[in-house]
């Protein structure tokens, strides 16, 4: 588990900032692919989405480039100080965060949503069907789940959750991530969302809490399967290659 020193750098930035020091002593020359993100995962004991989210302040920051399904390559410039804390917050510690309060959401909703409440997330989850590939959707997904919060009667949940979905929009960590995930066709599920609505319906706030969970489980996962660049990725580019070599062979 990833531990963080309050009021040291987050532990994002502290990668970030270990590759620098180490593209600068000569170690990772300009132009150089840096090592999978596996790997650097291990040589500094953190998570991969750590690693991730260490990559996407790196290219924020101009220092590295990601070329899909090949790396991380060193961009042909020397890198420049900057300021860790405009970046803010990372993307899978914003998820992992509505993850524990919006479950629990769900689950205090679920036992006291009025059929009016109910209406309106059922509305919310028709526009969310008909708009999985626009804005209008990805909108109407927040207002679906800020309904669900307003749904507990309480406004301090309400606010938190709020927060949670504003800090998508104010950090540069997380647009960025979410914005290369959008482009790898990464779009408001409308399964999962329907799942949730079923169980808050049935006033079953077991059941609510684990299709939230289940959900946001998921979104972490497709912003990993997106924003791949390890070797895996690498292996299915060169796997796919050559399944194109071979159908040419065979047509011969």
């Amino acid at each position: 588990m990833d531990i963080q020193i309050v009021g040291s750098p987050k532990l994002y930035q502290r990668v970030a900032n270990s590759i620098v020091a180490e593209i600068r002593s000569g170690k990772y020359p300009p132009g150089e692919r840096l090592p999978p993100e596996r790997e650097l995962a291990e040589d500094f004991g953190v998570s991969r989405p750590t690693v991730r989210e260490a990559m996407i302040a790196l290219e924020i920051r101009g220092i590295v480039e990601a070329r899909r399904g090949s790396g991380i390559y060193v961009l042909e410039r020397e890198p420049v100080e900057g300021n860790e804390q405009e970046l803010d917050i990372g993307p899978f510690e914003v998820t992992e965060a509505r993850r524990l309060f919006e479950g629990e959401s769900a689950a205090l909703a679920a036992a006291i949503i009025t059929d009016e409440q109910l209406d309106k997330l059922e509305s919310l989850l028709q526009i969310i069907e008909a708009n999985t590939t626009s804005e209008v959707g990805e909108r109407a997904d927040r207002d679906f789940h800020i309904a669900i919060a307003e749904a507990t009667r309480n406004s301090a949940i309400t606010t938190v959750v709020e927060n949670l979905w504003d800090m998508r929009y104010k950090s540069p960590m997380c647009m960025k991530m979410f914005d290369r995930a959008r482009d790898a066709g990464v779009q408001p599920r409308f399964d999962d969302h329907s799942k949730i609505f079923k169980a808050l319906k049935a006033r079953d706030p077991q059941a609510a809490r684990a299709a939230m969970r289940s959900h946001l489980d998921r979104v972490i996962n497709a912003m990993l399967s997106a924003t791949e660049t390890d070797a895996l990725e690498r292996a299915r580019s060169e796997f796919a290659a050559k399944r194109e070599e071979l159908a040419k062979r065979r047509s011969i």
